[in-house]
């Protein structure tokens, strides 16, 4: 389905390093199929690289919601607030 196809171009995109095109691919997943966690998740491991670890978490938590045993999304969100944590305890 379109949802699925958008997600696989994004991670061709996210392996490419084209992590605003594959952004833009997970999103238009996610509105396709806004019960799809896996572009969620995706898109979430994307903001997380580029260090917006609020946005990340979002898609994090999105992903749960949506899928409680998605353990690995589980594991992306506990790092991602413990990477902001540093990142503020530090002061940048």
């Amino acid at each position: 389905d379109l949802a699925t196809a958008l997600n696989d171009r994004g991670q061709v995109r996210y392996l490419r390093v084209e992590f605003a095109a594959a952004v833009r691919d997970y999103t238009a997943a996610i509105e396709c199929q806004p019960g799809f966690e896996v572009p969620y998740y995706n898109r979430g491991l994307v903001r997380y690289r580029l260090g917006d670890f609020d946005e990340a978490m979002q898609d994090f938590r999105k992903v749960l919601e949506l899928n409680p045993q998605f353990e690995d999304a589980a594991l992306s969100l506990k790092q991602a607030i413990l990477d902001k944590e540093e990142k503020q305890r530090r002061g940048y």
